[in-house]
């Protein structure tokens, strides 16, 4: 925003992948995350998104290249240090066990707990008002396992809320959520940003970066192709270049775009 300072949260430097004994997934990736930022990585299946968000977490390491939280690099980090850090809502988050949403909430305090430790009042607190903040005090009581699709990804919200990250990774936060659900999800990003939380998220919809992303990075080649607004980025050309389809973009009033694929299947 005019007049204020941006101040870099995460940083990806050079970053390559490969799993052992393959070829790299990506290579030379760097992204800077400022304080704020709602930075959406697009492109096709299999590009590496997924992995990507992995390595800015540590749950993969790096081939070559660094990941920095506010300077620091990841690699010095312990995997509490980065969850106080970071909070990650991956694609797929099935429970096998029926624990209250109260309880998958105050899951979140986790890494502020001493491992002898149970969670304190504050702990439960800080929980209370994750619920809130979600409008869900009335699901506390009930398994998680018998709530809609809808209902979990809030949850999930919650839990990551309760955790206190400066940064949220979500992969694919939309998926399985029907249209309104999914506009739920992207207001309470846009929401979260303007608190000062800081998002990386991967879609599969271009329109959704339109409605809640202020960065868009295009991933195809093992990297990076462009970073920029969304309105700089998302273009029939680059579009079509990604996805490998014709597409037209729509602008539909009230600085609203769309981006609509226009092949049909023969």
């Amino acid at each position: 925003m005019e007049g204020v300072k941006e101040v870099t949260i995460l940083e990806v430097k050079n970053a390559t992948f490969a799993y052992e004994n393959s070829e790299n997934i990506f290579e030379g990736v760097n992204l800077t995350v400022d304080k704020g930022d709602v930075i959406c990585i697009l492109g096709s299946n299999g590009c590496g998104k997924t992995t990507l968000m992995k390595c800015m977490n540590k749950l993969h390491e790096l081939k070559e290249g660094d990941v920095s939280i506010k300077g620091e690099n990841i690699k010095s980090m312990d995997q509490r240090t980065i969850a106080k850090n970071i909070g990650y809502i991956p694609q797929g988050h099935v429970s096998t066990f029926a624990f209250t949403v109260f309880d998958v909430v105050l899951m979140g305090r986790t890494p502020h707990i001493d491992y002898l430790d149970s969670p304190g009042k504050e702990d439960r607190q800080i929980t209370e008002e994750a619920l809130k903040k979600f409008g869900i005090c009335h699901l506390k009581n009930k398994p998680y396992t018998s709530l809609s699709g809808g209902e979990q990804q809030l949850v999930f919200f919650a839990r990551v809320i309760a955790q206190q990250p400066e940064i949220l990774l979500l992969d694919e936060p939309t998926s399985h959520l029907d249209f309104g659900n999914q506009l739920k999800t992207l207001n309470i990003i846009s929401k979260l940003s303007q608190e000062g939380i800081s998002i990386i998220m991967t879609s599969h919809y271009p329109d959704h970066a339109f409605i809640s992303a202020n960065k868009v990075a295009l991933m195809k080649n093992k990297g990076f192709i462009g970073i920029d607004t969304p309105e700089n980025i998302i273009t029939t050309e680059n579009m079509e270049m990604v996805y490998g389809i014709e597409v037209k973009i729509i602008e539909i009033g009230l600085d609203r775009k769309i981006c609509v694929p226009m092949d049909t299947i023969e």
